[in-house]
């Protein structure tokens, strides 16, 4: 007996929207990212100027993607974040190596392209396997789609970056071919472009994922809207959240969270560096940090299905304090173990947020408020990530490099604690509200 053609469309878009996203985030070249650009021909500040331009894209495209998607199908913008991650790993791959302007102009190309993927699949995605679902009245069960999405996409973090270092190393995989009695060399100019290579067949792997996912019946595309419709439908989403408690206090309360936990992992190496670790084992370190979603997911679907809201934000708050404070100590050696809460903090963050924020908003407008929330998580980091290089400054003013990032970390926990002081405090009036269990 075949499933009725809403169950089958709604089981269909969870799981190839599991597989977008795992083949979407995992990157080959992550590891060894700045390298590669570097080793390209790139100059540290042209590096700084690309990414720079990435992230302005995907501030830039964030919302007006998330009202396309609302108005013309969320499929669409899917398919073309797909296309444009096919074309950002061709022009990488085609990139001249130690071309000059013609180098930069080719990798100024790859970070448009990678922001606008980036800016067009966020929420777009979301929205349209969380739809399928509401349209069969099983939106309880999307914790669970989240719960098999965070393990799997930890899973492919860890082969992301484990293989990708790997095949970035010419002196490994000549070892490895003359331990298997082959006669060849490789050399870095060769091998700095194997990340891409997988990367390659990665986006492949995502447009064909893409042109099998199905928009929701009840949700037909619409016409491209003009100017001043696109500006009323952000003005809109944008409205319903200033006048929505629950969903104010959703994203703040995780961008407040995500933001001081994404400028550690920024400076996550240099950390490992100043508590004394050997370099060779911060590969390990990071595919340990990608895997611990294997083991939070079960966690936090059961933290956020059996909790109270305001309970399970105070939780997550309570270990990324906990972490942070571990970490400001700069133990030798075993402050590395600091680093475990810090990322499960961060994967359930993510998890806490997707289905807080689906269960409270409508259909209309998701995808747009789906797109707010990335742009509010974007700018809170690249405000506190302001905030931690101007104390960087400061402490390096008088002391070494390794004093000064000590001294910046240790405000890190400090900074955590009075926003999230000052957020219950502001949302005093509204904790009937954010007690409620979505």
């Amino acid at each position: 007996m075949s499933a009725p053609p809403g169950q089958h469309i709604a089981d269909q878009n969870c799981r190839l929207f599991v597989l977008f996203r795992v083949l979407f985030n995992s990157r080959f070249y992550y590891p060894v990212l700045a390298v590669l650009f570097l080793d390209l021909g790139l100059t540290a500040t042209q590096y700084t100027l690309l990414n720079f331009v990435w992230a302005l894209v995907i501030v830039l495209a964030e919302v007006p993607s998330g009202v396309l998607a609302d108005r013309i199908g969320r499929r669409p913008l899917v398919l073309a974040a797909a296309l444009c991650m096919v074309a950002e790993m061709l022009v990488l791959a085609a990139a001249p190596q130690n071309g000059g302007l013609l180098l930069f102009l080719f990798c100024l190309l790859n970070r448009v392209l990678s922001g606008l993927a980036e800016a067009m699949a966020s929420g777009a995605d979301e929205s349209l396997a969380f739809d399928a679902l509401a349209d069969e009245g099983r939106e309880r069960e999307w914790p669970q789609v989240l719960a098999q999405l965070m393990q799997w996409r930890a899973v492919g973090m860890v082969v992301a970056m484990l293989v990708g270092s790997a095949v970035y190393d010419p002196s490994l995989l000549n070892g490895l071919a003359a331990s298997a009695g082959l006669a060849f060399t490789l050399d870095q100019a060769t091998t700095l472009r194997f990340p891409i290579y997988l990367n390659l067949l990665t986006a492949l792997g995502v447009l064909i994922v893409c042109l099998r996912m199905q928009e929701p019946a009840r949700r037909s595309g619409g016409a491209i809207p003009t100017t001043r419709q696109a500006v009323e439908s952000m003005l809109d989403a944008g409205r319903w959240i200033a006048r929505n408690p629950l969903a104010l206090f959703v994203i703040i309360g995780g961008l407040l969270i995500d933001s001081v936990l994404r400028v550690f992992m920024t400076f996550g190496s240099a950390y490992y560096r100043m508590i004394d670790l050997p370099e060779a084992s911060f590969g390990i370190i990071g595919a340990t940090m990608a895997g611990i979603g294997i083991v939070v997911a079960p966690m936090a679907r059961r933290l956020v299905t059996a909790g109270y809201m305001l309970r399970t934000y105070g939780a997550l708050a309570a270990l990324a304090l906990l972490g942070l404070v571990g970490v400001a100590l700069g133990i030798p050696h075993w402050g590395v173990l600091f680093a475990l809460p810090l990322s499960a903090a961060m994967a359930a963050v993510g998890f806490a947020v997707s289905h807080y924020l689906n269960a409270a908003v409508d259909s209309r407008h998701r995808a747009t408020v789906l797109s707010f929330k990335g742009l509010a998580f974007n700018l809170g980091y690249g405000f506190v990530s302001l905030l931690f290089a101007m104390a960087l400054r400061a402490y390096r003013d008088t002391g070494s490099a390794h004093e000064g990032l000590a001294g910046a970390l240790g405000l890190l926990p400090v900074w955590l604690a009075f926003t999230a002081a000052a957020l219950t405090w502001a949302f005093r009036h509204h904790l009937a509200v954010l007690r409620k269990h979505l």
